[in-house]
């Protein structure tokens, strides 16, 4: 029998919880664990283009400046010095803090798609959509494909994906997956009518932290996705695929077979 929801990581509880609330717990402790390393990648990304912006301004200076100018010599090689730690330091603790998650290893095997999104599904219903007035319906064109590839991995994708679009839809809506073949990559398709200021609304239930629900508010630059949707991207670059966020869409690629 396939688990779609594992994973090596058990979130803290201060007291026991029932099967489903510990298994929802997980879901979102992963999902916070990928978003954490995600916002960590882009610090280390887009620190060092400054960082290396000012190393080459630091050597150009250097060169117009008087070579017996004790203190114009000491200020060029203080701003070297004070990039060169700079570095050090997104090495050291930013690279090596995200290193858990940026090469993910998968547990392949043959699974039957169909069981896995109904699954999927079936955790987001229930209790979370259901609190929220959202219906999550489903259409499919699958007839029991099987897909090589790590199962419990994606169905944490394609539940944060229903949850995301959950969270950011008014009550009394409808969130809509469509799982399609398109030759030998299966799509899936969370279609969704966003609503923002779902997402803050403390009248209504959340799953996902707070932060991450006010980031996802904010624009984001083209092919950007919201941090809280890391582990979607990881787990189909890992497999091969690609995950896309639409304003209205979230759209998942895998192949059905190992690249």
């Amino acid at each position: 029998m396939t688990t779609f929801f594992s994973g090596t990581q058990q979130p803290a509880t201060a007291q026991p919880v029932s099967p489903d609330s510990e298994r929802t717990a997980h879901l979102c402790a992963e999902a916070a664990l990928f978003m954490r390393d995600h916002v960590l990648s882009l610090v280390s990304h887009d620190l060092r283009s400054p960082l290396n912006a000012i190393h080459s301004w630091a050597y150009v200076l250097e060169r117009k400046l008087d070579a017996g100018d004790a203190t114009a010599q000491r200020a060029i090689a203080g701003i070297r010095s004070g990039v060169d730690q700079q570095v050090k330091l997104l090495e050291s603790l930013v690279d090596a803090t995200r290193a858990e998650t940026k090469s993910l290893a998968l547990n392949r095997a043959p699974f039957a798609l169909p069981a896995m999104i109904d699954a999927a599904l079936d955790a987001v219903r229930t209790p979370f959509a259901q609190a929220r007035a959202v219906a999550v319906t489903s259409g499919s064109t699958l007839a029991g494909e099987p897909l090589n590839g790590d199962a419990a991995r994606l169905a944490q994708a394609l539940w944060l994906m229903l949850t995301f679009a959950v969270e950011s839809s008014a009550r009394e809506t409808g969130v809509v997956l469509e799982s399609t073949l398109d030759g030998t990559l299966w799509q899936a398709t969370v279609a969704f009518t966003p609503a923002p200021a779902a997402l803050h609304d403390a009248t209504l239930a959340h799953l996902l932290e707070a932060f991450a629900r006010r980031q996802a508010q904010e624009p984001r630059e083209a092919g950007r996705i919201a941090w809280v949707l890391a582990l979607c991207k990881r787990v189909a670059e890992a497999h091969g695929g690609k995950f896309e966020q639409h304003e209205e869409a979230l759209v998942l690629r895998v192949p059905l077979a190992a690249a």
